[in-house]
């Protein structure tokens, strides 16, 4: 493990839970042995420059702070940086921070900070733009495209499942396309995940999926009626064997997908791509750090 001694940290203010905590984060963060470049962003347009900023210093260890999009929308710009990612989970769900089992608490992923140990992992790529955690295609995209977002800053999870619900009642099944040519698969499904780790949503749903596998794992859930969508949820919930039922997933290094209609992606719960795309993986690209067990 190399010797870590300068780091900076950016947290979205904007995020949920950012301007509250971001106070707390640096004072977790006194005990370190290096000095911490600290900065929250007010504006999350403003984030992308800052980032670049800290990353023009060279640092050893650059922490995020923010949701899943926010970590998302950053680790692009970290890509050919020799630099290691500390993630501060600030959002709603925190897909990444529970697929590296990282704490939930400010004190909790400081100390995996402070005693963790750097993690080679894998990134997921929508074409040429690189994410975190967990593409989708189905009712996530037209909840990300639509939720106001102080209803996420104010209600958290709770509003966030309210809108949801709204959402899900305008919402139709579609038709998969996996593949090109003669070959491709045909499926009709009510969601597809494009995982490079098992957690979407804040629920363990793609268990098949890892950060560091070398693969990306596409599944569909299978319907023509939009309460399979339902039952699929509940029993990844409840961890039950019926969450495997109608279920298909397809694994590899690179894969195309259509679907009919057109439809958008969201990427970690951002908006960022329409069908057909091309989704891979990119191994081993970074580091993080992560828990040592």
């Amino acid at each position: 493990m190399r010797e870590i001694r300068s780091a900076a940290m950016v947290v979205n203010a904007k995020s949920r839970k950012g301007q509250k905590l971001f106070k707390r984060a640096c004072e977790a963060m006194s005990g370190l042995p290096y000095q911490v470049d600290a900065r929250a962003v007010d504006d999350p347009k403003n984030l992308e420059r800052v980032v670049r900023d800290v990353l023009s210093a060279k640092p050893d260890l650059l922490i995020l702070g923010g949701g899943d999009g926010t970590i998302s929308g950053l680790v692009d710009l970290m890509v050919g940086h020799d630099v290691i990612l500390g993630v501060l989970p600030l959002g709603t769900a925190n897909s990444f921070a529970r697929s590296l089992n990282i704490p939930l608490t400010v004190d909790g992923a400081i100390d995996v900070i402070r005693n963790g140990a750097p993690r080679r992992i894998d990134l997921g790529m929508i074409d040429k733009d690189y994410y975190a955690n967990c593409a989708a295609m189905g009712i996530s995209p037209k909840i990300a495209e639509t939720v106001p977002h102080n209803l996420k800053k104010v209600f958290g999870r709770v509003g966030y499942l309210g809108w949801a619900a709204y959402q899900f009642m305008r919402f139709r099944p579609f038709t998969l396309i996996v593949g090109e040519g003669a070959s491709a698969e045909r499926l009709r499904v009510v969601e597809v995940r494009i995982s490079n780790g098992p957690y979407h949503g804040g629920t363990e749903l793609v268990e098949s999926a890892s950060v560091d596998s070398g693969e990306i794992v596409v599944q569909a859930v299978c319907g023509h009626v939009k309460r399979r969508l339902i039952a699929n949820w509940t029993a990844s919930i409840f961890r039950s064997e019926a969450r495997k039922e109608e279920v298909r997933e397809f694994r590899a290094k690179s894969l195309r997908i259509d679907t009919e209609p057109r439809l958008p992606i969201s990427i970690d719960g951002e908006v960022l791509a329409r069908t057909p795309v091309t989704a891979k993986v990119a191994p081993g690209i970074i580091e993080v750090m992560a828990p040592r067990d």
